[in-house]
This record gives C-alpha cells, structure tokens and sequence, in this order.
C-alpha cells in the first residue's frame, strides 16, 4: 500500500489522518518522517482525535513519549533528542517496540535517530513541506 496526497488544509489533513486511523489496531508501530514543523504531530493529532480521545496532544520533545488513552492506548514518541538506539533503550523504550507485548500503537517521530531499535515498523508516513501550508503526505507500509 502507498498512498500519497497533496495537502493544502488543516481540514484535508484531518481527513487523511481519520481514514488512516481505520487502519490501526493494538500492535501497530508507526514511523513519522519529515523536517521540524512539517507536520508530524499535527498529523498525531487528528489521528488520536479520529480514535476518540479528547486529551490534548502535544509534541512529545521534550518528555520523549507521551501516552494517551483512545480506542487503545497510542504510545507517541519523540527521538529527536536522542543520539542512538542506545539512548533510547537507556530510558527503557524497547519494551514499547516488542509486539509480543504491546498493547497500543506507537507514533514515533525522528526514528532515524534510533536506526536499529524498532525492527517491525508496519507503516511510514512522510510528512514533506511545500511552502506553508501545503504538505505532501506519503503513506507507506513498513518493510
């Protein structure tokens, strides 16, 4: 599956998260790419909202995850301040990314920060700036 659309509004990109959230179920692992303010936790946002949790949704940066209760838990991940996939299961991430146990999905954001932590990635969005307010957005499945 690829799926690629060109976005020019917040409500287009609300859409396109709603639909994709049909998609997801506990287990799911999730990679974002994109520069810094493309729209990855935008995109997080409208796709929590989708599976019906009202909390507020932030940018995990500074926390690194930030977990909210929807139709089943979703793990959000921020890897941009971290240096290695050792950084990360230093602060004990590699539980989340082991389907075996997992119970939500996981929306990581900077993933190639942690190149050779997650090993099933079952999709990849892309997130791609085209001035600012239109986005290319490019949704893949893992490999």
């Amino acid at each position: 599956m690829r799926i690629k659309m060109e976005i020019g509004t917040m409500n287009q990109t609300q859409q396109l998260a709603e639909a994709f959230s049909h998609v997801l179920k506990p287990k799911t692992i999730v990679l974002l790419k994109g520069d810094l303010g493309s729209g990855k936790t935008t995109f997080v946002k409208a796709v929590v909202a989708a599976l019906g949790c009202k909390d507020t949704v932030t940018s995990p940066t500074f926390t690194l995850l930030n977990t909210y209760n929807a139709a089943f838990p979703i793990y959000h991940f921020d890897m941009y301040r971290l240096a290695s996939a050792e950084d990360a299961m230093n602060v004990g991430f590699m539980e989340y990314f082991d389907k075996s146990t997992l119970d939500g999905v996981c929306f990581v954001e900077w993933p190639e920060n942690v190149e050779g932590l997650i090993n099933e990635v079952d999709f990849v969005v892309e997130i791609q700036k085209n001035g600012d307010n239109h986005r290319t957005i490019i949704i893949e499945e893992g490999k």
